[in-house]
């Protein structure tokens, strides 16, 4: 017994050996494939915040969100609008059809407020017909397509607005005249074949920025009336009858659309497709 007390314990020693690295079952495949798609996606929304213009990406937003019936910001459209829609006021638009007399010719006959339901589709209608008529006369050409970027249209008590506006180093007229230059006489081409699928009588305003430095005797109000009249004359010269011509209106300074009243985005021209309310 004693001698087998001073025997040394036997330590059995045991190591793991692990081969491979073990399984881990695959799970990083379905994350890498996950971030992929994503940088797949991202580079697509890079290209196209590059490609489009800031109108394109609010008609594209538009466009993704199908819960939202009609935008009035923007609706989603993608030609030569952007995704701009004529549903742009922010007050509920009042359409329909009626006549401007009671015994009414086929000229005056046309889509304006009734106050039926009925009537009130067909303008909406109408005014969709020159939208998408304007639109596709964008693709004709790329020029034509650069040249609609100076257009925006909305939809007010009066009527469809179609405003046409000058951009940075992109005149509508020669500096301090009323002679258009050549890119508002391919516009007024554009605007001329798109409104004939409607009847409806036209008004034309008269837009310009603010002198830099206040003159005794402003220029503005005679030049924005101008304008207007030279717009007319390039409707006429392409085909609008002058029995259309409502009114003419220039509107100098005073209704600038940006705060910086000296900015050239403030030298519009507004073509307007008024409304023929019917009269009792």
């Amino acid at each position: 017994m004693g001698a087998q007390a001073n025997v040394a314990p036997v330590i059995i020693k045991r190591k793991k050996i692990i081969k491979g690295g073990g399984h881990h079952g695959g799970a990083w495949k379905v994350a890498y494939a996950d971030f992929v798609t994503a940088m797949m996606a991202f580079f697509m929304l890079m290209w196209l915040l590059n490609a489009t213009t800031e109108k394109q990406r609010k008609g594209l937003a538009d466009y993704f969100a199908p819960t939202i019936a009609i935008n009035r910001v923007s609706g989603g459209g993608n030609g030569a609008f952007g995704g701009e829609s004529i549903f742009s006021e922010q007050t509920l638009p009042k359409m329909g059809t009626g006549a401007t007399a009671d015994h009414s010719s086929r000229e005056v006959n046309a889509r304006g407020d009734s106050g039926t339901s009925a009537d009130e589709g067909e303008q909406v209608e109408a005014f969709k017909e020159v939208e998408q008529a304007l639109m596709g006369r964008g693709g004709e050409s790329m020029v034509m397509e650069n040249a609609l970027e100076h257009i925006v249209t909305r939809i007010t008590d009066e009527g469809l607005v179609i405003e046409l506006f000058e951009l940075d180093d992109v005149p509508l007229f020669e500096d301090g005249t009323n002679k258009p230059t050549q890119l508002l006489r391919e516009l007024a081409t554009v605007i001329a074949g798109s409104i004939k699928v409607v009847t409806n009588k036209i008004a034309v305003g008269g837009h310009v920025s603010a002198d830099a430095v206040v003159l005794r005797n402003s220029p503005v109000w005679e030049l924005s009336a101008q304008r207007a009249s030279q717009m007319r004359l390039l409707l006429q010269d392409v085909g609008i009858k002058p029995t259309r011509v409502q009114r003419v209106t220039g509107h100098a300074d005073r209704d600038p659309v940006l705060s910086n009243t000296m900015a050239r985005r403030n030298n519009r021209i507004e073509v307007i497709l008024l409304r023929n309310i019917k009269r009792n």
